[in-house]
């Protein structure tokens, strides 16, 4: 990566939507908002609750076709482009930060970036004109992805916005037509308040100290980054500057997401 900005790069943990996203009258303007809001990045690396491989897999140092990881949707969501730019050099300083005993990095260069990230970024940044990595989740261990945000905390002060891109409660079984599930106001509500506590314990313990906690992540891969980003702010002290740039739900599903820095 080149020198440092003098402006170091907030960390943000998102609730990423599915591709009908683009059709909601409300979430894709608070997603442009809060890009616009934020400094502009020189990359953007992105843990997406969709890649899970180990050992940690970095994905297309060039920009490849999207990963349309979904089924049953009608043609035109497979039809949506991102051709971001490729991110090597952002790729060589993740190695770099990452590469340890215990810690192997892989390259899957023909891996696209798929929904948990585009969606998100065409609403954010349209023109799809900045640098784009996306890293595997090797694990869903909380304190080992907390360990990985640490790690990965100095991009941001080279100008990568880190971004955790999940779902803040994540059943699609459970959910119902219509209204808004007690479990996924009662964890909504249950996280908001651990956030604001800079509660990390509980956080990490999240299944067994959240109510409806095995209800709102039957499988924890949506929470898990999470986890990516709030080490990326405790490594520079940031925990305490956090909030919550949107909340509310969507078809049920809380979509909080947060700011740190």
């Amino acid at each position: 990566m080149s020198a440092a900005t003098q402006e170091r790069m907030p960390a943000l943990y998102l609730s990423h939507g599915a591709p009908p996203l683009a059709d909601d009258p409300v979430w894709p303007g608070e997603l442009a908002a809060w890009a616009a809001a934020l400094p502009r990045p020189r990359a953007i690396l992105v843990v997406s609750a969709h890649w899970e491989e180990a050992p940690l897999a970095l994905g297309a140092t060039e920009t490849v076709p999207l990963v349309y990881d979904f089924w049953g949707f009608p043609q035109h969501y497979y039809e949506v482009t991102y051709a971001a730019p490729g991110a090597p050099e952002l790729a060589a300083s993740v190695r770099k930060l990452l590469r340890a005993p215990g810690m192997p990095v892989q390259d899957v260069p023909d891996r696209g970036l798929d929904h948990g990230a585009y969606v998100p970024l065409v609403e954010m940044y349209p023109g799809a004109d900045i640098p784009v990595l996306q890293v595997s989740m090797p694990t869903l261990d909380p304190v080992r992805l907390l360990e990985i945000g640490r790690r990965l905390a100095p991009l941001r002060d080279e100008g990568v916005l880190i971004v955790g891109s999940g779902f803040f409660t994540h059943n699609l079984a459970a959910l119902r037509q219509g209204g808004i599930p007690a479990w996924s106001a009662e964890f909504d509500d249950w996280g908001r308040r651990a956030l604001e506590a800079r509660d990390v314990d509980a956080l990490l313990d999240f299944t067994r100290k959240s109510p409806a906690g095995l209800l709102a992540h039957p499988r924890t891969e949506h929470f898990a980054p999470l986890f990516v980003t709030m080490g990326a702010a405790d490594a520079t002290g940031e925990l305490d500057a956090q909030k919550s740039v949107i909340d509310g739900f969507w078809m049920g599903l809380a979509k909080r997401s947060v700011q740190f820095g």
